[in-house]
């Protein structure tokens, strides 16, 4: 069974925490099972997103487990991540947006490799 999001989001930037970054909510979604979207402030007026992985990466049919893809190969200016997560809460208003704030990009998340 995979953990409500809430309790992924509370252990996510409780991990960030321990590693020294700054982390907070900007959006709260779904308790149950809203969708994560985590983006990395680079303190440069660039950063990074990390979207969820699509189904098509998991094992099995129904993932006990989160994993994320980066949104793009390398840093884009923050305007451009501001309007992915617009258009993401358009699509999907029950999604959360998690903000961290590192200059080396660390994010802490396992990437699902394709």
């Amino acid at each position: 069974m995979r953990l409500k999001s809430s309790i992924w989001v509370a252990a996510y930037l409780r991990r960030c925490q321990t590693e020294g970054v700054f982390g907070a909510v900007r959006k709260k979604g779904a308790e149950e099972a809203g969708a994560v979207f985590v983006k990395v402030a680079l303190m440069d007026g660039n950063a990074m997103l990390y979207v969820p992985a699509p189904q098509t990466v998991y094992d099995e049919g129904r993932p006990v487990e989160r994993l994320f893809v980066s949104a793009a190969p390398q840093p884009v200016p923050e305007p451009s991540v501001e309007e992915r997560l617009a258009k993401e809460l358009r699509f999907d208003p029950d999604a959360w947006i998690v903000e961290t704030e590192d200059r080396a990009g660390r994010h802490f998340l396992d990437l699902a490799k394709s």
